[in-house]
């Protein structure tokens, strides 16, 4: 096989192997992600009881307050009452004063409901904490665990590189160049075999014209449909 259509085979199939190191590592951290994913649900749940804890805290310290202007009104009421001369001041204060009743009976009826609520949903959130904590010591159980395994996949990587590197720098800069533009556009399938006198990139037959010159493998030869580089497997390189 001609030196450069062997050094863009190897080429080819270094840098196959580079992008497979992506969805690897891809895969590695896919555990982690959902375990992510679970604690960061289980923490927006938690956060949503605790929201609803403030806001009935508040709305139950509201009602205290108004609690408390009301009985005083009531107290207010009580002295002018002793002191109204003509019967419809008094009823005036009546009328009042039963308001003020109704409006402390409806805040006393509030504050239990609200104490109820409150009551409920800090059960909820005592247990979705329980949930929260597990959840965090999972992600963080994972996260120590395929730390190992990313690393060794980087240096596994990295190694590749060097070789890729290697090879690099004894090609021309021509034919490097040539191969770029075609990877460019057919990605991993840039250097394809021909089997059964078919292009392993298009999948279409080619003519015997070049299925010869490609057997030969003294020339770079190009698939006259899609463009791809052709080479003939030798049996070793097919086991």
């Amino acid at each position: 096989m001609n030196i450069y259509l062997n050094q863009l085979v190897q080429l080819s199939k270094i840098d196959q192997e580079i992008d497979e190191f992506g969805p690897r590592i891809e895969k590695t951290e896919r555990v982690l992600k959902l375990a992510v994913e679970e604690q960061n649900a289980i923490e927006e749940k938690l956060n949503g009881f605790d929201a609803q804890i403030k806001e009935a805290k508040l709305k139950k310290s509201q009602h205290e307050l108004h609690l408390a202007e009301l009985s005083e009104k009531i107290k207010e009421i009580g002295k002018k009452t002793s002191l109204v001369k003509s019967e419809k001041e008094q009823k005036s204060l009546q009328l009042e004063e039963e308001i003020c009743k109704e409006q402390c009976d409806f805040s006393n009826e509030e504050i239990n409901r609200l104490e109820n609520l409150i009551e409920s949903k800090q059960a909820l959130y005592d247990e979705t904490l329980k949930e929260f904590e597990k959840a965090k010591a999972k992600v963080e159980a994972t996260r120590e665990s395929i730390s190992s395994e990313v690393e060794a996949i980087e240096k596994e990587r990295a190694e590749v590189y060097q070789k890729k590197q290697a090879l690099v720098e004894q090609m021309s800069q021509k034919i490097l160049t040539f191969y770029e533009k075609i990877r460019k556009w057919a990605k991993n399938t840039a250097v394809v075999p021909v089997k059964k006198q078919a292009c392993y990139g298009c999948y279409m037959r080619i003519n015997d014209k070049t299925y010869a010159a490609v057997i030969k493998g003294e020339d770079i030869i190009t698939c006259p449909h899609c463009g791809r580089i052709l080479y003939k497997e030798t049996q070793e390189q097919e086991a």
